[in-house]
């Protein structure tokens, strides 16, 4: 791939210094020309996801920022304790780009057939970098849009909807019937509950505000339990008990609530066993642990029995789990729900120089429901495309 350093596209940068600071900032980096089978996509849209946080924050203590720069080409800086360096010892000293995903318009492409036919076609991407004006990508890695669909439209194509087709999947491979939800009303949340309406499966949400209640039973959801009702415990047992359901994806990680949801678990069926066991119930209850709202320690008192597990689990390993063509299959089923099951909300899109601002940073780092943001890194660029 030969690269024209003339041209340049401006590109969102973390970095973890092995003095103990994260440095966040804008740098310009040259746009190469697509290979035989790449394409160069103006990016127009790309989400902020609580992935792209982890690796945009690192282990920051981010009420320590520092905001420095110009309006253009700000720059934060933010201390980084010394406790979790160690967790940053692979990335130490090394600029990194971010952002999972997004969309945009195809403005160059290799000589490949493949690459060619997406040439003037707007696309969802996936593969890292998106947080930046340009990027050059296999053609294998674009997704095109329908017709009158907008990169804002297609921005989440990946991430989200897969996860959420990913979490269903999951329950069905490993032989449960119905599954359990937290931090249900996110983005994710709300297309799983209109997946498991469509499929006719048994979810449990577990949410932690009345009005995330409120959110989800607009939606048509039934079985909605809030930890911070005073009931909490015996509401999950009863709603798990209805439901069946054996398996949960936990987007908290810390705390208490991943034990908590074993533990009532395993009362909703010991509460239909006629034979005591002092090993507790025979059926698997599982908990994956796939998000890090609560930074804290993973906790929980083992009263749930001996027939359980805690884990993680990931989209992309599950995906080359399940293989291309399965993959293919929920891709396809993305696409044409797009606007309907899978469709995400944003209540503000920025440019790349905004996502840097104090405001911004305070608002998408709380990772709070309905608080996503979408960066848009094209917004107010008055300079020549790079694909020209």
């Amino acid at each position: 791939m030969t690269i024209d350093q003339t041209r340049t596209t401006l590109q969102l940068r973390s970095l973890v210094r092995s003095s103990g600071e994260l440095e966040l900032s804008l740098a310009s980096v040259a746009v190469p020309d697509p290979a035989f089978d790449e394409v160069l996509v103006r990016i127009e849209a790309s989400p902020l996801n609580p992935s792209d946080l982890g690796l945009l924050f690192g282990a920051a203590d981010m009420s320590t920022a520092t905001f420095s720069g110009t309006a253009t080409h700000p720059v934060v800086t933010a201390s980084i304790p010394g406790r979790s360096m160690n967790a940053m010892a692979g990335r130490l000293d090394e600029s990194m780009p971010v952002g999972n995903e997004g969309a945009g318009v195809v403005v160059n492409a290799g000589s490949s057939a493949a690459a060619q036919a997406l040439l003037g076609e707007t696309v969802a991407l996936i593969g890292g970098a998106m947080y930046t004006q340009h990027r050059c990508i296999k053609t294998d890695q674009c997704l095109v849009l329908p017709a009158g669909t907008t990169p804002a439209e297609g921005a989440s194509c990946f991430v989200n909807p897969l996860t959420a087709l990913g979490m269903v999947e999951t329950m069905r491979r490993e032989g449960h019937t119905a599954l359990v939800h937290t931090a249900a009303a996110s983005n994710l949340g709300q297309m799983l509950n209109k997946i498991c309406l469509q499929d006719q499966i048994g979810l449990v949400n577990i949410v932690r505000k009345p009005e995330q209640e409120d959110i989800l039973r607009a939606l048509g959801a039934t079985r909605v339990c809030n930890t911070s009702a005073p009931t909490f415990m015996q509401d999950l047992t009863e709603t798990l008990a209805a439901t069946g359901a054996t398996i949960a994806f936990d987007a908290t990680g810390g705390g208490t609530l991943a034990g908590q949801i074993l533990t009532c678990m395993e009362a909703a069926l010991t509460g239909t066993v006629k034979v005591y066991s002092r090993y507790g119930s025979t059926t698997h209850k599982q908990v994956y642990i796939y998000g890090r709202l609560d930074a804290g320690p993973t906790e929980f008192t083992g009263n749930f029995g001996m027939a359980w597990g805690m884990g993680g689990w990931l989209l992309f390993p599950f995906l080359e789990d399940i293989g291309p063509a399965a993959t293919q299959k929920l891709r396809e089923r993305v696409v044409a729900e797009l606007k309907t099951t899978f469709l995400s909300h944003y209540s503000r899109t920025v440019s790349l120089a905004e996502a840097l601002q104090p405001d911004a940073i305070a608002a998408y780092g709380r990772r709070a429901t309905g608080e996503k943001y979408l960066i848009n890194p094209n917004k107010g660029y008055a300079g020549r495309d790079a694909g020209a």
